[in-house]
């Protein structure tokens, strides 16, 4: 059932929606796609009081100005970006109520690279293939543009109390873990130990297809790949290109390559890695595999963590039509006594 429609005016160049993605389909050539940070879908969940994570706008580098036909609630989440509503700032990690007449603007991003803004009810735009997700190098779903309306699905706790989740750590740079792959073993002791060793910033070359990785490092982990065949790649894995360079494949990669793989990133530091700006520093660590939590268990985990929005008295326009006060009276008591 359809709540309103979410507008979009002035907005950033590589807008899309996006979702968890289509898996199970790279042997028909079709990568998952979907958000190139999911853990960010799954804090909206968490901070709308949903059951599983839904559509969401992808807003790399910046956001835009966005109203509402329907009152709905709006989940700011992924990298933090200047956000306000009617021009008073709004704290990002957080959930609030958007009205009919109100614009939500939202800048650049302050850390990261990538943020989100899920309404209560999902985005509830056609499905292919069972996801909303444009995934563009396929040539499913298009860059949202100016003027856009998006149909939403209806919030049904737009009276639900205001939350916000403490700012999460991953925007930074850091420690990557990367797991082994079927063709590590290619890579000599010492080639893996100055791979760990290099420090590592995010490249120009970078797109929802892959994440080039710089270095100032000698690239001493370089091996000829002439005579291999090309196989299954998939989302994390770090291919060395002919001069050396590190791509870490991306939501939207090819499911079929020839470059040699060192490694594939963990599941868990995709959002890390895909989230450091261009002076972030990156380091990889090779590790062993670790369970990865259910989707239950990852949204039980956010809730947890869920604490209250506390508003400034002075930033509510509507302040006096809350009851602030319980035990009311028509102000005669003394008189009457």
């Amino acid at each position: 059932m359809s709540g309103g429609e979410l507008r979009i005016t002035a907005p950033g160049p590589m807008l899309s929606v996006q979702d968890l993605g289509r898996p199970g389909l790279a042997a028909q050539g079709l990568s998952r796609g979907g958000a190139q940070d999911p853990q960010a879908l799954w804090e909206a969940a968490a901070l709308l009081g949903l059951p599983r994570p839904v559509a969401g706008i992808e807003m790399p580098g910046m956001g835009g100005r966005f109203t509402v036909t329907a009152k709905m609630r709006l989940a700011l989440t992924g990298a933090p970006m200047r956000a306000s509503i009617d021009g008073r700032p709004v704290p990002w990690h957080a959930v609030h109520a958007l009205s009919p007449g109100e614009v939500l603007s939202v800048g650049g991003a302050t850390s990261g690279t990538t943020g989100y803004l899920t309404p209560g009810g999902g985005l509830s735009t056609a499905e292919v293939l069972g996801s909303r997700a444009a995934h563009l190098a396929a040539g499913i779903g298009a860059l949202l543009q100016d003027g856009e309306a998006l149909p939403t699905g209806r919030d049904r706790a737009t009276d639900m109390a205001a939350s916000f989740l403490p700012a999460p750590d991953r925007f930074e740079g850091g420690s990557i873990r990367v797991l082994p792959g079927p063709q590590t073993a290619l890579f000599s002791e010492d080639q893996i130990r100055a791979f760990e060793a290099a420090g590592f910033t995010r490249g120009a070359r970078s797109n929802r297809q892959a994440i080039q990785m710089q270095s100032e490092a000698r690239p001493v982990w370089h091996r000829d790949a002439g005579g291999m065949a090309s196989e299954p790649i998939q989302a994390g894995d770090i291919q060395i290109t002919g001069d050396g360079t590190p791509f870490v494949l991306g939501a939207e990669c090819q499911t079929i390559g020839g470059y040699p793989r060192i490694g594939s990133v963990h599941p868990e530091d995709m959002g890390r890695l895909v989230q450091a700006g261009p002076k972030a520093v990156l380091r990889f660590v090779f590790a062993a595999p670790t369970p990865l939590p259910s989707g239950p268990e990852r949204l039980r985990a956010l809730t947890r963590q869920l604490q209250p929005l506390l508003r400034d008295p002075s930033t509510i326009p509507d302040l006096l039509s809350y009851q602030l006060i319980s035990g009311v009276t028509a102000g005669d008591d003394l008189d009457r006594a």
